[in-house]
């Protein structure tokens, strides 16, 4: 794909899972926790039109849902363990769950879009 004489050849899953920028694979997709960085410090794409909206959540609470709750279900069939373990369980194991995907996902998401020149209107791209 060009974009305005640039070559992409990066894989937008391996730019989004590592959080890098979708057209060179290089620059910090993010300057915070989940804020997209203004543009790429590498190839200087802007990044300020990047939106992945719910998506990202979408996919977390998903993922999570089809690996975590099949384990508590037998946990509870197995064991039957109090109410009270459950709730010292499960809760940080969703929590940590959902922090340590929403970012990769998030970053996914963005690439894609960039990707397959996603936009809003249909007629704009990043660049």
């Amino acid at each position: 794909m060009s974009d305005g004489g640039y070559t992409s050849r990066v894989s937008p899953i391996s730019a989004g899972l590592s959080c890098k920028c979708p057209r060179c694979g290089r620059g910090a997709l993010f300057d915070g926790f989940l804020s997209v960085a203004e543009s790429c410090a590498a190839c200087g794409l802007d990044l300020r039109k990047a939106d992945s909206a719910d998506g990202p959540a979408v996919f977390v609470i998903f993922i999570l849902g089809f690996l975590l709750v099949p384990p508590a279900l037998l946990f509870e069939a197995m064991v039957e363990p109090p109410l009270w373990l459950h709730v010292v369980i499960w809760p940080p194991l969703i929590l940590g769950g959902s922090l340590a995907l929403l970012r990769p996902m998030k970053g996914v998401m963005i690439a894609l879009q960039y990707h397959h020149k996603a936009s809003d209107s249909g007629t704009e791209s990043y660049d």
